[in-house]
């Protein structure tokens, strides 16, 4: 059932929104080089690597400067690219991913490699269900560059204290995995995007 609401919602957004992207691809081309796309390897169902997409909204190659992104004020985000990621924009060509079958609206955020290579055995059961474009997670850590600003050692705070948080909210959702929860995490994130705008 949940596949079925994964193909119908991927399917109407990607209608509807394709003139949106068309603007945001020509605001991307305009303000800075480099591809419209940001591609990465993700740690997807089963253990299995898939690249992701994504609105790019840093600068080329900033991904080799470090994974994590600390801070709305990065210098690596372009100004556009700040725009995309207020509103959460830049997430949205995941919705190929959902139509390829890789990813599902709600499911548990995928991660990069070096992350998962972390994960203890208990931990990795998580990988059992598709990875979504947002969960729990999303919703509870939806100021995380704000924390990881904040850090000592932003990397480390991740792998110590943000990731476990994650994963334990992971499993919640596997645990709970219903049409019910599906929506309503959809209408959380929603919401939870809109009122953040209204306060900055």
């Amino acid at each position: 059932m949940i596949r079925f609401f994964d193909l119908f919602i991927s399917i109407i957004a990607l209608i509807i929104l394709s003139p949106f992207f068309l603007l945001i691809a020509i605001a991307i081309k305009l303000n800075s080089t480099g591809s419209v796309f940001f591609k990465q390897k993700r740690v997807g169902k089963n253990n299995i690597d898939f690249e992701l997409y994504k609105f790019r909204s840093m600068r080329n190659d900033a991904d080799k400067k470090g994974l994590l992104t600390v801070g709305m004020r990065d210098n690596r985000i372009t100004s556009v690219g700040y725009f995309l990621r207020k509103f959460k924009l830049d997430e949205l060509p995941q919705l190929i991913n959902v139509l390829k079958g890789e990813m599902s609206i709600v499911g548990p955020r995928p991660e990069v490699r070096n992350y998962v290579s972390l994960y203890t055995a208990e931990q990795i059961r998580i990988l059992k269900i598709l990875p979504g474009i947002t969960d729990y997670a999303s919703i509870q850590f939806k100021n995380e560059n704000d924390l990881l600003s904040k850090a000592h050692d932003p990397e480390t705070f991740y792998i110590d204290v943000i990731m476990p948080e994650k994963i334990e909210l992971n499993k919640k959702f596997i645990d709970q995995r219903t049409v019910w929860n599906y929506f309503k995490i959809i209408f959380l994130t929603v919401f939870g995007i809109f009122k953040k705008s209204d306060k900055t």
